[in-house]
């Protein structure tokens, strides 16, 4: 009965999330902290911006990465299945009732203005997800240089209008880390030995 409970539970709060976030998944990041971490404590904030960094270097939506992974972690497959099926099921709904009426839908005045002010909601919650995991990451030389060098490279290259895939953002700051932190051990180790 408790397992029964805890799916509902991680299926309506998905529910919620995918019916009330607008934006994709980087604008759900602040709402999912809030309801993984702050509301019902499944995991902390360490683990969820974990949560965050695999579910965006694996293929598919980061929302739908992050509610298949908290369902499993609080529930098993089950829980995947339902927290998953949660948070697709409202776009999937909306878009389908759209899909049906698209001309007469974008033709109306009131929705044009709606979708502009979400464009503005959006932003806020991109950039707010991006502070808030800015404001957690540990502040480290190597972190704090692959972001500043991220972000140069990325606003300097959108003002070129060059073109640069993401997953190369992805792949180089997590080749880069490995490569880094691999020295700082090695030398460690080497450090041990010499002194033994």
């Amino acid at each position: 009965m408790n397992k029964f409970k805890t799916i509902l539970k991680l299926f309506l709060t998905m529910l919620k999330v995918g019916a009330f976030t607008f934006g994709g998944g980087y604008a759900m990041i602040a709402i999912l902290e809030h309801e993984f971490v702050e509301k019902h404590n499944w995991i902390d904030k360490g683990e969820f911006y974990n949560v965050v960094a695999i579910a965006e270097s694996t293929p598919g939506p980061i929302a739908i990465n992050s509610a298949t992974y908290i369902g499993y972690r609080v529930s098993g497959v089950l829980g995947s299945i339902f927290a998953t099926l949660g948070i697709i099921l409202p776009s999937l709904i909306i878009i389908f009732t759209i899909s049906l009426f698209f001309d007469a839908f974008l033709a109306l005045k009131p929705v044009a203005y709606a979708f502009k002010g979400i464009q503005v909601c959006v932003c806020y919650l991109i950039l707010s997800a991006g502070i808030k995991m800015f404001m957690k990451m540990p502040k480290k030389v190597l972190p704090l240089t692959l972001t500043l060098v991220t972000l140069v490279t990325f606003v300097t290259l959108s003002l070129f209008a060059i073109k640069f895939s993401s997953i190369f953002y992805i792949l180089i700051g997590a080749g880069v880390s490995i490569i880094v932190n691999s020295i700082i051990l090695a030398s460690k180790k080497a450090n041990k030995g010499g002194k033994d």
